[in-house]
């Protein structure tokens, strides 16, 4: 994870953990243990609170994709709110994302808000939901500047 030294201990402790799953479920404890037992958790698809709720959601990931990974390519922290910005490989695909977290004064993570775009990186794939995504995409965009 970039970042080094001057990266906050509790931000390479989450990304480490992060770039650790497996889908075991040692490794999602050890991610769960970062995390306050009624942190928030949104991404476009979720918005939960606690532990029950967020193993729910990666062990429904697991189910879903081959060869889950995240590598977190950029970290930054001011106080207690930090940002990772991360790429999602699985076979057959990638996203990229950033996470915005902000830590509690015992170091965990309260809240995990997941900002990435969905229609371009997931929709746009579907045969006909695909076209229909590129289509409104074109339709809303600024026209090229001359």
């Amino acid at each position: 994870m970039p970042g080094g030294s001057s990266t906050d201990a509790r931000v390479r402790r989450v990304a480490a953990a992060y770039e650790a799953l497996d889908g075991s479920a040692a490794r999602l404890d050890a991610l769960l243990a970062l995390y306050a037992s009624d942190a928030r958790f949104r991404d476009p698809f979720n918005n939960v609170r606690g532990h029950a709720a967020l193993r729910n959601i990666f062990e429904h990931m697991a189910t879903q994709v081959r060869e889950p990974r995240f590598c977190i390519t950029e970290s930054a922290c001011e106080g207690d709110a930090a940002w990772l910005r991360w790429d999602f490989s699985f076979a057959g695909g990638r996203i990229d994302g950033a996470s915005r977290l902000v830590f509690g004064a015992d170091g965990r993570v309260l809240e995990h808000l997941d900002f990435w775009d969905p229609a371009r990186q997931l929709y746009e794939r579907v045969p006909l939901l695909g076209a229909l995504m590129r289509l409104l995409r074109r339709r809303l965009a600024a026209p090229p500047q001359r």
